[in-house]
């Protein structure tokens, strides 16, 4: 009991300063570089987070970036994969009609913040392939390292011998992940992506802390998306 106090009030500071660079730098990129503050901040805190995690000894390698062990390991990446973009589009649009047959939002109209945001991809290729590469490095690398890896551990550091701590290390992480994208989104973007950021910090956990699948699944969906508004279809 005597390394448990200390060691929860490490992560709950580490969490604390974690949380206090991502959103208090994205605050003051907002008035320069509103687009893309939120890609830029996490860069930011990814870059003080790999400092940090190497003076003490952790690594990304660790924390799910590990290579496969065997080629069974390897192939099981397809179906994990697979499994991760079922989960983020199934939540995702289960919530989203879910929300508008509640009277929450409308599930025809795409939050103004999103137009504001992407709206200028629509036909343009250097455009799209600009945020494609945002997106594979920022979103679904990004992401997955600092919502899934680093928040999860540090959560479930402070909550250690507590009852609730399976479900606190997953919820809590969702709740933030889908706070980060409300300034776009609106109350839509908390609630869907806090319920994705959910299916995921679970697969996180039953993938026995694998980040792979979860970053393939996530660069593949959010490139679908890109695409979608490139090409102005409906999905």
């Amino acid at each position: 009991m005597t390394n448990t106090s200390p060691s929860r009030s490490r992560a709950a500071l580490e969490l604390l300063a974690a949380l206090t660079i991502a959103f208090g730098s994205k605050v003051v990129l907002d008035q320069f570089i509103w687009k893309f503050a939120g890609p830029a901040s996490l860069l930011i805190v990814l870059s003080v987070a790999t400092v940090y995690l190497h003076h003490r000894g952790e690594t990304w390698t660790g924390l799910g970036l590990a290579r496969p062990r065997g080629w069974k390991s390897g192939l099981l990446i397809l179906p994990q994969t697979l499994l991760a973009i079922v989960a983020i589009l199934g939540s995702g649009v289960a919530m989203a009609y879910l929300g508008d047959a509640a009277g929450l939002w409308s599930s025809d109209a795409l939050p103004e913040g999103v137009e504001a945001r992407w709206g200028d991809i629509e036909g343009n290729l250097p455009v799209y392939l600009m945020w494609l590469a945002i997106v594979w490095t920022s979103a679904a690398f990004g992401e997955e390292m600092f919502f899934r890896a680093v928040l999860v551990s540090r959560v479930e550091r402070i909550f250690a011998g507590i009852p609730m701590r399976a479900l606190l290390k997953v919820f809590i992480p969702a709740l933030i992940f889908g706070f980060a994208h409300m300034y776009y989104q609106g109350v839509r973007g908390l609630v869907v992506t806090g319920t994705i950021a959910f299916a995921l910090g679970t697969l996180y956990l039953l993938y026995k802390r694998n980040l792979w699948p979860l970053i393939l699944a996530h660069g593949l969906v959010d490139t679908l998306a890109m695409t979608a508004f490139y090409l102005d279809a409906d999905w």
